[in-house]
C-alpha cells in the first residue's frame, strides 16, 4: 500500500465550505482523476482519506496536508497532475511526497500551525505592540467560549506559542500567530485577537503551515 501526502491550498472561492464538504470534494476529484484508493475494512467501505487538521470556516491555507492510502503504485507527479485538472477554483495541489505508512496518523503528528491574520484597528503601533507583549508575558490567561450552547473555560495562553506584529498599515495591521493544535485543544486565531484587545473580526485569516511534531 502506497501513503502520498499531499499539500494544498484553499483560497477564498471556498472558504465558506465546511470540513465535510472539503472532504467530498477531494472524494470527487479523486475519483474522476481515476485514483487508485485503498478503502477501509467493514460494513461500509470508505476511502483512506486524512485532511491533518479542519480548517475552520471562512480561513484561507495555503498549507494544508491532506494523506492518502493508495491500493496501487503511483507517481506523486501523476497524482498531482490528474487531481489538479478535477479540482474547482480555490483548491490547488501546491506538492505531492511520498511518505511512509507506518508513520502515526497526520492527525496524530499535527502540533502546531501558524496564521496570518488582517485586522482593522485605530491602536497605534505602540499600543499593538504593547498589547502583543503583554498578552506573552502572562503565565495563565483565562479564557471562556461559548459552542453549542455549552460554555467551555480554559487557558488561552497555554495554546499560544508566539505572536508578532508581521506588517503595520495605519488603520490596520497584519499579526503573526503560531498556535497550538491537538486533539483536546486548539488555539484559534479570532479567540486570540479578542484577547489583544481587537473588537472586530479580522478582515482575513490565512494559515500559512501546519508542523508536524517531531
Amino acid at each position: 500500500m502506497q501513503r502520498l501526502r499531499v499539500t494544498f491550498s484553499r483560497g477564498g472561492e471556498v472558504k465558506y465550505l465546511s470540513h465535510l464538504d472539503i472532504m467530498r470534494l477531494w472524494e470527487r476529484a479523486l475519483r474522476r482523476a481515476d485514483i487508485p484508493l485503498a478503502y477501509s475494512q467493514g460494513f461500509s467501505p470508505h476511502p483512506k482519506i486524512s485532511i491533518a487538521a479542519p480548517l475552520p470556516i471562512g480561513v484561507t491555507s495555503n498549507g494544508e496536508l491532506m494523506d492518502l492510502f493508495l491500493r496501487k503504485t503511483i507517481s506523486p507527479y501523476f497524482l498531482m497532475k490528474a487531481v489538479s485538472e478535477q479540482m474547482p477554483a480555490g483548491m490547488g495541489i501546491i506538492g505531492v511526497d511520498q511518505v511512509s505508512p507506518k508513520l502515526p496518523s497526520l492527525q496524530s503528528q499535527v502540533s502546531q500551525a501558524e496564521y496570518r491574520v488582517e485586522l482593522e484597528t485605530d491602536k497605534s503601533e505602540a499600543d499593538v505592540r504593547q498589547a502583543i507583549e503583554s498578552f506573552m508575558g502572562n503565565d495563565h490567561f483565562s479564557w471562556q467560549h461559548r459552542r453549542d450552547g455549552e460554555v467551555r473555560q480554559y487557558d488561552l495562553r497555554a495554546l499560544v506559542d508566539s505572536l508578532w506584529l508581521v506588517e503595520w498599515r495605519g488603520s490596520g495591521c497584519v499579526i503573526g500567530m503560531c498556535l497550538r493544535t491537538g486533539s483536546e485543544a486548539t488555539g484559534r486565531a479570532e479567540q486570540v485577537t479578542m484577547a489583544l484587545g481587537f473588537t472586530g473580526r479580522p478582515r482575513s485569516i490565512h494559515r500559512t503551515r501546519l508542523i508536524l511534531a517531531g
